[in-house]
């Protein structure tokens, strides 16, 4: 499935993966945030209530661009610099690469999460 996520007048693209923590993410769409800088190499937001894990590996290894879910925390996290192996992440999605770059900005912004037809 692909994901349109839209910040002020920029627009990245995704594909979402066919999982249940992505299913269950795709039932939550379209989805306005507040994407908020963590760690200085990811963005995040809490989606409400918590995403299914079923079925998910016990962690995973990020790159930039990866779209996951860290199931500890309850929280969607983007990674725009690539991280290490880390236990209760599971992998949703992939921004496309040209895309990423658009997530290194400072402070918080607001976001649009939409499904887009193929």
């Amino acid at each position: 499935m692909r994901l349109k996520i839209t910040i002020g007048d920029t627009e990245l693209m995704a594909t979402l993966y066919d999982n249940a923590t992505a299913k269950d993410l795709i039932a939550h769409l379209p989805l306005t945030v507040e994407l908020e800088d963590y760690a200085s190499n990811e963005k995040i937001f809490y989606p409400n209530p918590k995403l299914s894990t079923q079925g998910a590996p016990a962690g995973y290894d990020p790159s930039a661009g990866d779209i996951t879910y860290y199931s500890p925390w309850g929280d969607i996290a983007i990674f725009y610099k690539d991280f290490k192996y880390s236990s209760g992440l599971v992998s949703v999605g992939k921004i496309d690469e040209a895309d990423v770059k658009h997530l290194k900005f400072s402070g918080n912004k607001e976001a649009k999460f939409e499904l887009v037809e193929e």
